[in-house]
């Protein structure tokens, strides 16, 4: 049975020894497609522009940071923990989408508290841009022939050349597909119906969703964590349930409220 193999350059151009990067490229126009998204969402609310600017930049520091610490102490703690140093070699790779999320609510809720925004309703928004940059991180981790699947004989199995020549599942697009969906669903809801008005459930919708399928992809996903542990779930699925619960939590609390 034949497969599809990848095998791309992760560097997308290089010019006079400067190169730039799929990874790059694609993380850039995920932060770009997500603010468009929030700059036609302020619009259509009468919210001042101006403060996205700020915004914006709250956001990638706090995905940056949040995603970095969340890789070195969630999936391999002792070695960053004799290694503290490394903690800041990003550039060689190792980014924790769990720990990108906590990092945005943390940063975003310094964000509100300086331009005094609700922050449920700031979140239910940034929710539905944040799938989309999702979908275009998880592309480029396609790209980058990393977050491989483990290895199976289904017909649409890829081989990544660049890392052995078994056929494995393309776990990447999974998830990216995923948050596309969860994107177009999302905006659907916030355009078509009038869940803008509960206050919460945007969030929760989102959290709920994209958990789910995290924690069902993590099933034929490549193990990523550098320890063992001894349940039946890995690493990724234990991270993913709290997020789950939470969601649920303010789509209940959102219905009654309101």
């Amino acid at each position: 049975m034949e497969y599809f193999t990848w095998n791309i350059d992760p560097v997308l151009i290089s010019l006079f020894g400067l190169k730039i990067h799929w990874y790059g490229a694609l993380f850039a126009t995920a932060i770009l497609s997500g603010l468009q998204v929030m700059k036609w969402i302020f619009k259509q609310e009468g919210i001042k522009l101006e403060v996205l600017d700020s915004l914006l930049v709250y956001c990638v520091v706090g995905i940056i940071v949040g995603a970095r610490l969340g890789h070195c102490f969630f999936y391999d703690p002792g070695y960053y923990l004799s290694n503290p140093f490394k903690i800041l070699a990003i550039w060689e790779g190792g980014l924790a989408s769990h720990g990108g999320g906590l990092g945005v609510i943390i940063s975003v809720y310094f964000f509100q508290k300086k331009h005094k925004l609700n922050y449920l309703w700031l979140l239910d928004r940034l929710a539905i841009s944040t799938a989309l940059f999702g979908f275009f991180v998880r592309f480029a981790n396609f790209m980058n022939s990393e977050i491989i699947g483990v290895q199976t004989n289904v017909k649409w199995a890829v081989i990544f050349e660049r890392i052995d020549l078994l056929p494995r599942h393309p776990a990447q697009l999974y998830e990216s597909l995923s948050y596309l969906l969860i994107f177009i669903v999302l905006m659907g809801l916030y355009r078509f119906t009038k869940i803008k008005h509960y206050t919460g459930a945007t969030l929760g919708l989102f959290l709920s969703m994209v958990f789910t399928a995290r924690f069902l992809i993590e099933f034929v996903k490549v193990k990523q964590a550098a320890y063992a542990n001894d349940v039946l779930i890995n690493t990724g699925q234990m991270l993913s349930i709290p997020f789950f619960v939470v969601g649920l939590y303010l789509i209940i609390r959102s219905v009654k409220r309101t």
